[in-house]
């Protein structure tokens, strides 16, 4: 047998990791770092040990609403100091955390509160956002709504001012009733929470987190206590960052989101580093936030860094402080971190994970060999497996593209009520991502591209990745997504769809022109379409959920002209 023949794993390289509790994590860094500043939102800072004093009552609060050992707390809250003291709050009390993103609508909202069985939910005063906090939790009877003003948590000035300034930005106090709390009332019932009957173990569910539901209702990946500590762990021994006192985390990605509860929130806590939080992200504030506070860490997603690079061609950008840049969430095409790094002088590794796995499964190194194209070696205490998409009990040898299948301390315990689902995404004790990649001779992980995504176009698969590649290799091209459309003839094709540098820089067929000699035939697009901006996540990935719907809604009242 060949050597390239021979089944290959990558595996992550040791490291030192006790199972503990997040609760017991933070308790850990208040105890050395107590007097070092722990958040910093929009200038206000705040200690660790003034963050710990909050946390402590306010888990006391929460029990006095009857939190228990199990009892889901939803936090539909943007990146505030609230979110640090409600998640750690909810853990201390013994409930389990369900992360709620505040721009969903109601369906999504009533899903995610009726699927988990939460009978709290906080959120915050904006006008939109507490609406529809408030009818979705009176429909289903929630125990209680906590409301978090955001102007009580900002410096004093901008407090005033925000209140003075900004009222039609800021929502009327719900009816009073005993169902509906203020946070400063949640503090006031109480110092410190009861010690709970039953205690917490590391491996007890801390977190559900949802997945993006592309495909049917989204799921519930349930996160264990140790799950997420040992990939904040594993992050540490990855990065080598122990300097507390000099180490500062830029939080502009939503602590909802998987990727900044460990690389933001789980980050900080297990160091003692400052968290720099802004409650979204806009181009303008964020390189302010970076002017003022010298961030030496920015993890973000690859629109972030390509907006940045963008900016960069016409105007220096000082990003001198910041040591590591670290781009997930979505693939990072290589034309935008080779922009990135030439006109920003900044490293951006690119590293992959998902919400299952707390979500970090592999990064490029920081200061080795950082390969293009490549999502990086597996993170510490990590196996990766490739294993064949149509018999997933077989390992493939290295340099061959099948189902990327991971173990390691930080993979869920399995899906939120639903043993079917959980069942069908591991193989041989295996979590099975969905996406479709390689290992090379160095252990390295390249992804082609996700299963869901792949389009069948005559009896081939073309991986809309490799086209999105070549589009932005085109001087012309910002953004670009590709899905597949029905083909009567071929089953599939690809459609492409970009955003231009400027209105006219390149036409439909101009750029399927550029793509002749880069793709295949079979992977040229039927279409281009050019528009000015394409969907987006709340993190800023770009979404193609939104575009397959309206391509499926365009079919489907071509098949039907009375639609």
């Amino acid at each position: 047998m060949a050597d390239t023949d021979i089944p290959t794993m990558a595996f992550g390289a040791p490291f030192a990791h006790e199972p503990r509790l997040l609760t017991d994590m933070l308790d850990a860094t208040v105890a050395r770092h107590g007097a070092r500043p722990a958040i910093d939102f929009m200038g206000r800072i705040t200690p660790y040990a003034d963050l710990a004093r909050s946390i402590e009552r306010a888990a006391a609060g929460l029990q006095a609403l009857g939190v228990v050992k199990g009892t889901r707390v939803a936090l539909c809250l943007p990146n505030t100091p609230y979110y640090p003291i409600l998640f750690f709050a909810t853990l201390r009390a013994g409930g389990i955390v369900v992360n709620v993103n505040p721009l969903y609508v109601e369906r999504e909202l009533r899903h995610l509160l009726v699927d988990s069985g939460a009978q709290i939910i906080a959120t915050c005063d904006i006008p939109e956002i507490q609406a529809r906090v408030l009818a979705i939790a009176a429909e289903l009877g929630m125990g209680h709504v906590i409301t978090c003003p955001m102007a009580d948590v900002l410096p004093r000035l901008k407090s005033v001012a925000y209140r003075l300034l900004r009222r039609s930005d800021i929502a009327p106090p719900p009816p009073a009733s005993p169902r509906h709390v203020t946070f400063a009332a949640l503090l006031a019932r109480g110092t410190a929470p009861t010690p709970l009957s039953v205690p917490i173990t590391p491996g007890d569910v801390a977190v559900l987190q949802y997945t993006g539901g592309t495909t049917g209702l989204p799921k519930a990946a349930m996160l264990s206590h140790d799950n997420l500590v040992s990939n904040a762990d594993a992050n540490l021994a990855h990065t080598g960052g122990n300097d507390a006192e000099a180490d500062r985390i830029l939080g502009v990605l939503p602590l909802f989101h998987v990727f900044a509860l460990t690389t933001v929130l789980g980050a900080a806590v297990r160091i003692g580093a400052m968290m720099i939080l802004m409650p979204r992200f806009d181009l303008a504030q964020t390189l302010k936030t970076i002017a003022r506070t010298k961030p030496t860490y920015f993890p973000a997603v690859p629109t972030i860094f390509g907006a940045i690079a963008k900016l960069a061609e016409t105007q220096t950008i000082d990003l001198s402080a910041i040591k590591t840049c670290i781009s997930g969430g979505a693939a990072l095409p290589a034309e935008v971190r080779h922009s990135f790094e030439t006109l920003t002088g900044a490293t951006l590794v690119e590293g992959y994970g998902l919400s299952e796995a707390s979500p970090i499964i592999t990064c490029n190194p920081i200061g080795g060999l950082n390969k293009p194209g490549s999502a990086g070696l597996p993170f510490p205490g990590t196996t990766i497996e490739i294993r064949d998409r149509e018999n997933p009990s077989r390992l493939l040898p290295r340099g061959q593209n099948g189902e990327i299948c991971v173990r390691g301390p930080q993979v869920m315990k399995g899906y939120w009520n639903q043993p079917a689902e959980t069942a069908n995404v591991f193989v041989d004790g295996a979590l099975r991502t969905g996406d479709v990649g390689h290992l090379d001779a160095d252990g390295y992980l390249f992804i082609v591209d996700r299963i869901k995504d792949l389009i069948l176009c005559g009896g081939y698969n073309v991986y809309p990745r490799v086209i999105e590649e070549a589009l932005y290799e085109h001087p012309a091209v910002v953004e670009a997504v590709v899905i597949g459309i029905p083909d009567a003839y071929r089953g599939q094709s690809p459609k492409a769809f970009v955003t231009l540098t400027a209105p006219g820089a390149a036409t439909p067929v101009e750029l399927r022109d550029f793509l002749r000699d880069k793709v295949s035939k079979i992977e040229l697009p039927r279409e281009v379409e050019i528009r000015e901006s394409l969907p987006k996540t709340l993190i800023g990935k770009l979404s193609k959920k939104e575009l397959v719907e309206e391509e499926r809604i365009k079919a489907a009242s071509v098949s039907d002209p009375r639609r």
